[in-house]
């Protein structure tokens, strides 16, 4: 087990070697701060001593010097060999041990690997396979609580428990009186932190196995090409606007859905305050929707604008495989022309 553990995490190291660089400073300061923290297995909401952190970052920056030009290692379990990539021949292999592995590429194209302890096991009626994982014990630097592999979404608890102690850590900073403190009135935050991670884990954990259903779907709508779309245009503004076009029908034809017809209020909050650039100016109407509610208590807008956008971002979807098809190697400049002439 140990081996295992430190095989897939020299893999991770590796990944992070490659493509720490690819984060801004801040951002790569911040999420090497909460690796820190993971490694150690310090408590949320501990203060960590800032001589400490200095001491394991620049310990940190010379092992992945050392390491970035070896090549990712296989996985060995009892006399079997796997390739890294080889997710579904290494889960059938560490099933009996309560454990879950993910490996593939992530924004950019970067390779992205982790293991955990299983939680739960689910197959759908159309083809997926949802895992959900708990304790961690191998990771990369970036840690996306949700991603879909294939046919298969793994949704990661503790990562999701890790990002909204630091999404509550920022808004801390300067407690600004937004989408993000309304989240936060939901939850005990101020008076028991565990208790209210937890709460809110919980509850984000439906909203993210929602959004990457839709995700899932919008996979097998829009097919093969769609992914080779991605891989040519990725380290492009496409790439991002492709990826946000995406997200959008996953999150009107499941998301919006469900944070609405369920009442979750405080997910609703935390969906609007966690919109990113992109995302936020493709979709304008959102925040007409968002003002809307918070106005006059009414949460029709968002049910006529989740309704609206399915149709309207599966059509830009398929515009943008269109473009591709015609010239992959120009097809950028021309999605983005066409992604910014389609504003919602």
């Amino acid at each position: 087990m140990q081996n295992l553990i430190e095989t897939v995490q020299h893999n991770c190291d590796i990944a992070d070697a490659r493509h720490g660089s690819d984060y801004g400073m801040c951002t790569y300061l911040l999420k090497m701060r909460e690796l820190y923290r993971w490694e150690r297995g310090l408590p949320l909401g501990v203060p960590l001593g800032r001589d400490e952190v200095g001491n394991w970052l620049t310990a940190r920056e010379q092992h992945l010097e050392r390491i970035e030009a070896e090549e990712y290692r296989s996985i060995e379990i009892g006399e079997q060999a796997y390739d890294p990539f080889d997710a579904e021949g290494i889960n059938a292999a560490v099933a009996e041990e309560g454990l879950v592995y993910s490996a593939g590429l992530v924004q950019a194209a970067r390779p992205h690997f982790f293991l955990a302890e299983l939680l739960g096991e689910e197959s759908a009626d159309n083809g997926f396979r949802l895992r959900v994982s708990g304790r961690e014990l191998a990771r990369c630097l970036s840690a996306p609580p949700a991603m879909t592999r294939g046919t298969t979404i793994f949704l990661r608890r503790e990562s999701l428990r890790r990002y909204l102690w630091e999404k509550y850590e920022s808004w801390l900073w300067s407690r600004p009186q937004n989408a993000m403190a309304r989240a936060i009135a939901h939850y005990p935050f101020e008076r028991e932190l565990d208790r209210a991670l937890d709460e809110m884990t919980t509850a984000e954990m439906a909203v993210i196995e929602a959004h990457e259903r839709g995700e899932y779907q919008a996979g097998l709508e829009l097919g093969e090409n769609w992914e080779a779309m991605l891989f040519d245009l990725r380290l492009t503004p496409a790439e991002i606007m492709a990826r946000a076009v995406r997200d959008h029908l996953a999150d009107c034809t499941h998301t919006l859905p469900l944070l609405v017809e369920q009442g979750r209020d405080a997910s609703l909050h935390f969906f609007m305050a966690n919109l990113g650039a992109m995302r936020k100016a493709l979709f304008p109407g959102l925040q007409v929707a968002y003002r809307h509610w918070l106005d006059h208590d009414d949460r029709s807008f968002f049910v006529e604008l989740a309704e609206q956008g399915t149709e309207h971002w599966r059509s830009l979807a398929q515009k943008m495989i269109a473009l591709h098809k015609v010239d992959a190697a120009k097809a950028a400049d021309g999605i983005v022309e066409r992604v910014n002439a389609a504003h919602l």
